[in-house]
């Protein structure tokens, strides 16, 4: 165990050290922690299936999707929900995905006959959810669209939350230890979990925002204590849910949106009161307040994303042990390309974008840590067997295929489609 923490924390410091310069040369992060890992792996091969399938790696990565999931909720800005373009992103979210894991589903009964319908949901679950990753310039370049570039941060940053109660509920029927046998069982649990969810999300989200704001309206805090109150808010915020027998994750990630939105209010509210500010002010001060206030728990989270990377490259010396097929392969092709294209060009039929615009929104879907750590989570639940030796390979392979297909080859895809920054 040392040892593994030794080189963990020696890849992620190279990587922090020498991070520029690997960006020169187009290695990125997760390029970089999965190649650590892979080396680390062909030394303690023998340890590495177990070392995976324990309650303490659950555990971890339970914790790290609670963080995954209240980051990706805070990270829409100006206080709008569904952004700049609410239409386009109703269309990717609330239609695209819902056919996407459909269309995985599909994928996945033709070429994996023998799992049930629970474990191909699970399946659908890990390689849906795009994540950027393995591409970060991404929602940055500005050769794509003001438009485009929202859609994929808001997309980015909602579908792993949409699409955790879904995880959760065929993790309940396909479980060994859930103790539901029923769809109908399944269903009214996870509904039961996500309405407990939703209203602790909901409460503690507002009571630390205001919290926060009253502590520092008083002189309570210093700003290291600020930082490190937003930290602990999605801890507090899942391990409540849990205890209460509601799902974390939705908690996480509804706690999240109500506290970056109370927590922009209650701080613009704050600056105006202040005496001999310039109008326009405010708003410029307020942004400054909430990047400050949010600058360690992105940090820890990035953290956290580098150690994910480094446990896939472990596991990619497993592969071949989990029975590595051409099935596993085309799958995995096919929910990187068709899976994802095909059901956002159909959303986005008639909407306003141009063309290049919506062949852009459908190709750029990375997968990243969200399928990382729902594919390890379903890997420790799930009983010992093809299911789910089946769920880590496509994990491993999905994730790897994208830091190629999508970490390398995106430069190429916006240079032929936006040749132009706009």
């Amino acid at each position: 165990m040392v040892p593994t923490l030794l080189a963990t924390a020696v890849a992620a410091l190279v990587r922090s050290l020498a991070a520029l310069w690997l960006q020169r040369w187009n290695i990125g992060a997760p390029a970089f922690m999965v190649l650590a890992g892979f080396l680390l792996g062909l030394d303690t091969g023998d340890t590495v299936e177990s070392a995976l399938n324990t309650h303490v790696a659950q555990h971890v990565c339970e914790i790290v999707l609670a963080f995954l999931l209240f980051i990706d909720a805070t990270e829409i800005r100006g206080g709008r929900l569904w952004g700049t373009s609410p239409r386009l992103v109703a269309r990717v979210l609330l239609v695209a995905m819902p056919l996407s894991l459909g269309a995985a589903m599909l994928l996945g009964a033709w070429l994996f006959p023998h799992l049930p319908w629970a474990v191909l949901l699970i399946i659908a679950c890990v390689v849906v959810p795009i994540d950027f990753a393995p591409a970060e310039h991404l929602v940055r370049d500005q050769r794509l669209s003001a438009r485009v570039r929202s859609v994929l941060n808001i997309e980015g940053g909602y579908n792993d939350g949409i699409i955790s109660p879904v995880f959760l509920f065929a993790l309940l029927l396909a479980g060994s230890a859930s103790g539901v046998s029923t769809p109908v069982e399944a269903l009214a649990t996870a509904l039961t979990q996500a309405g407990v969810a939703i209203a602790v999300g909901l409460a503690l989200g507002a009571v630390m925002a205001w919290a926060l704001d009253r502590a520092g309206r008083a002189g309570w805090m210093t700003d290291q204590s600020r930082r490190i109150a937003v930290v602990l808010t999605p801890v507090v915020t899942y391990c409540a849910a849990v205890q209460l027998r509601g799902n974390g994750f939705v908690a996480s990630f509804v706690c999240g949106i109500a506290f970056r939105y109370l927590h922009r209010v209650l701080t613009a509210r704050a600056i105006r009161s202040i005496p001999r500010l310039p109008p326009a002010q405010p708003p410029a001060r307020a942004s400054t307040v909430l990047t400050h206030d949010f600058g360690l728990i992105e940090d820890v989270t990035a953290l956290m994303t580098l150690t994910m990377w480094f446990v896939v490259g472990i596991a990619t010396v497993v592969t071949p042990d989990l029975g590595l097929s051409w099935q596993a392969a085309l799958f995995c092709l096919g929910a990187l390309t068709l899976v994802r294209v095909l059901p956002v060009l159909g959303s986005l039929t008639a909407s306003p974008l141009p063309r290049a615009d919506r062949v852009l929104l459908s190709l750029l879907g990375p997968r990243g840590t969200t399928s990382i750590v729902f594919g390890l989570i379903a890997y420790n639940q799930l009983p010992t067997g093809p299911g789910a030796d089946t769920v880590l390979l496509t994990t491993v392979l999905c994730v790897l295929g994208s830091v190629l297909l999508h970490g390398m080859g995106s430069d190429t895809v916006i240079r032929r489609l936006a040749p132009t920054p706009r």
